[in-house]
């Protein structure tokens, strides 16, 4: 993950999410230890945070950014994570998936939200959920469309949609020339 992750960094990257989800994903916290040993820019620990101890543990591995998924925690629990990643000196990147989401989010007056076009469920992707959701989020919060991320043009038309960012996963992962890859999503993204 460090070559990777270096990789995308010489690529232009902005930040660089790390999985640390070990289960289902096959990530772990060492992976994002040596990460966080190879670059400077930011890193978001892409888990399942739940608890106090996980954002806290995701500061003790040096993390810049967190996800809050919203459809994984209540009211209570989101506001209260939010609150202490931002004491601990962190942003969280809050996920939503759809208006009901959307709507708690925004209760929370967060800084960053993503929109992810995959389903949970299903595990399908619905690109239609970035030009649902990202003009709903108010100016002055930052919109990432997160998921569906196959090529450049898609990234082209979740910014079109209203995104700010886009992160970008397994099209990243599986190319030859990551750093190359990177650099074709800036390219597509800003002309």
């Amino acid at each position: 993950p460090e070559k990777l992750a270096r990789q995308y960094q010489e690529g232009g990257a902005a930040a660089i999410s790390v999985l640390t989800e070990q289960r289902r994903f096959g990530g772990s916290l060492e992976d994002f230890a040596k990460v966080r040993g190879e670059v400077s820019i930011p890193l978001l620990r892409k888990d399942f945070i739940v608890n106090d101890y996980l954002v806290r543990e995701s500061r003790a591995y040096g993390a810049d950014l967190i996800l809050l998924i919203v459809a994984a925690l209540s009211d209570e629990e989101l506001g209260r994570l939010y609150q202490l990643v931002i004491d601990l000196g962190m942003q969280a990147l809050i996920e939503v998936h759809n208006q009901e989401e959307l709507e708690r989010a925004l209760a929370i007056d967060p800084k960053i939200i993503g929109v992810n076009a995959r389903n949970l469920k299903t595990l399908e992707i619905d690109k239609s959920n970035f030009s649902k959701l990202l003009p709903l989020i108010p100016n002055g919060i930052i919109r990432i469309a997160e998921s569906g991320m196959s090529e450049p043009i898609d990234g082209r038309g979740a910014l079109i949609a209203g995104a700010d960012a886009i992160l970008v996963g397994e099209a990243l992962v599986k190319s030859e020339n990551p750093a190359a890859s990177v650099r074709e999503f800036l390219n597509v993204a800003n002309s």
